[in-house]
């Protein structure tokens, strides 16, 4: 997940949900004027979290990437024209027989 992704998704929920966006904000305001030392501790768990899943999200990123390569190219060695449908018959020649 790239960064600017994240941060767009943010501004997409603050431009979606203003009424709740607002509350958040008076909320943090609130408590940066009454307790400062708990909006800094907030604000430094909130970041801390963000990070962790910025962290998960690009390494789950990667290892979904790795596994798609790694199915291509199972998948590009199998020869293209061999017919893997079961045969019905028991005999079935390759080339037909001549008379």
């Amino acid at each position: 997940m790239d960064f600017s992704r994240f941060i767009g998704s943010i501004v997409s929920f603050v431009q979606n949900n203003t009424v709740i966006a607002v509350i958040i904000a008076l909320g943090l305001l609130f408590f940066l004027y009454r307790k400062p030392k708990l909006f800094f501790i907030l604000l430094i768990l909130a970041l801390f979290l963000v990070g962790l899943f910025y962290l998960i999200m690009n390494l789950a990123g990667r290892g979904s990437e790795r596994k798609k390569k790694m199915i291509q190219e199972e998948e590009g060695q199998v020869d293209p024209g061999y017919d893997h449908s079961p045969k019905l018959s028991l005999f079935h020649p390759a080339k037909p027989l001549s008379q």
